[in-house]
């Protein structure tokens, strides 16, 4: 399923910012401080591996978690991870050792193997909802989004009144076009936590998907009522009447916005968005602008602002906007490919030349041949 035009909601690698309360239970788990090494162990294997581990090697397993606490102290998750690779040859069976060593390739943004680690966890621990959590997360940032949501249907049936796994399986549902689970989970989040802003966001975004715009307006207008300060929603909501084809009201509703009290950059974002696609192209510059100038390493936010410039034909600020994006995007070709066409446009036919090649370049070890095609016959 392709997200939103104007990014209705934000599914980009981040299931709607559900909160990774599981990644820091399980970081608290593996504290031992005074508690001992056997509050490592799983209650229903304790007394086995308290049998099984020699005095030398609890000792031993207990310095390492020990060291281990303090790397992660201090942010060194590198070294943390090799501590707990060492704790877990000493101590294969346990299950919180595997989900610890998870939760570092997590936070090192290495999801696949987290996930790996986290599968480990769940076969050794199989009534643990916190690892399923956590398990289905690094497979939902891994793209593996079918196992993803095994992962947390299993953690729903583990812990079916943690509304955080509700949503992220919603989330995951949603993705995947799958509307009636996505409607179901909306209803046990609000049963489960009353109002919730994410659960909304969801609901109104399933409903915009599907083409029931007139539910998604109610829904929205619903949620601002309840959430006047989220100015996200307030976004959404004049996106929805701009779909449903009443570009008045949905006007009227992003002006209720000011953007100039806005810190979020997405936010802003999709406010140049909707400007731009009612060709409102003075509003939609000076947003982008405003983008810019929270967030100046923002690629999306200096693209736009070039790509407006263009269209007015303003060409000498253009050729400085796209300069700004291939500093913040060398590797990106459309900076280059646009870039060209502007110095060509003012007949510096050299530098364009250069920029256009650079643009074919890097389309080709990404095989756009269309790209590639169109640059040739801007060079003839």
């Amino acid at each position: 399923m392709g997200l939103l035009p104007l990014r209705f909601i934000k599914l980009n690698g981040g299931l709607l910012k559900v909160k990774k309360k599981f990644l820091n239970q399980l970081i608290l788990s593996l504290l031992i401080g005074s508690t001992g090494i056997m509050s490592l162990i799983p209650p229903v294997h304790a007394q086995q591996k308290a049998a099984k581990l020699s005095f030398q090697q609890k000792e031993e397993l207990y310095n390492l978690l020990k060291q281990g606490q303090s790397y992660i102290d201090t942010g060194d998750l590198t070294n943390a991870l090799n501590i707990y690779r060492q704790a877990s040859v000493i101590d294969s069976d346990n299950a919180r050792i595997f989900s610890g060593m998870g939760y570092l390739y997590a936070s090192n943004g290495d999801y696949s193997s987290a996930a790996r680690e986290y599968q480990k966890a769940v076969s050794l621990d199989p009534n643990n909802s916190d690892f399923f959590g956590a398990l289905g997360y690094s497979l939902a940032q891994s793209g593996n989004d079918h196992e993803a949501i095994n992962a947390y249907n299993r953690a729903v049936s583990l812990a079916p009144k943690n509304a955080e796994y509700h949503l992220a399986l919603g989330v995951l549902l949603l993705r995947n076009e799958q509307y009636e689970a996505v409607e179901r989970h909306y209803h046990q989040v609000i049963a489960i936590k009353g109002d919730n802003e994410i659960a909304y966001d969801m609901m109104a975004t399933s409903f915009y998907h599907q083409g029931r715009i007139e539910d998604a307006i109610a829904l929205l207008t619903e949620a601002i009522s309840k959430f006047p300060h989220n100015r996200d929603l307030q976004v959404k909501l004049a996106t929805a009447y701009f779909q449903q084809g009443n570009p008045a009201e949905g006007l009227k509703k992003l002006e209720s916005v000011s953007y100039n009290n806005l810190s979020d950059i997405n936010v802003i974002l999709k406010m140049g968005m909707l400007y731009e696609q009612n060709e409102d192209f003075d509003k939609a510059l000076s947003t982008y602008e405003r983008a810019f100038r929270v967030d100046s390493s923002s690629v999306l936010a200096i693209g736009s602002v070039a790509r407006i410039l263009e269209k007015q034909e303003n060409y000498i600020m253009a050729i400085v906007a796209y300069r700004q994006f291939i500093e913040l995007a060398p590797k990106n070709p459309y900076g280059y490919h646009r870039l060209g066409v502007m110095l060509q446009s003012r007949g510096r036919n050299d530098e364009a030349k250069e920029m256009l090649k650079k643009a074919q370049e890097i389309y080709s070890t990404r095989g756009n041949t269309v790209a590639i095609q169109e640059i040739d016959r801007v060079l003839q």
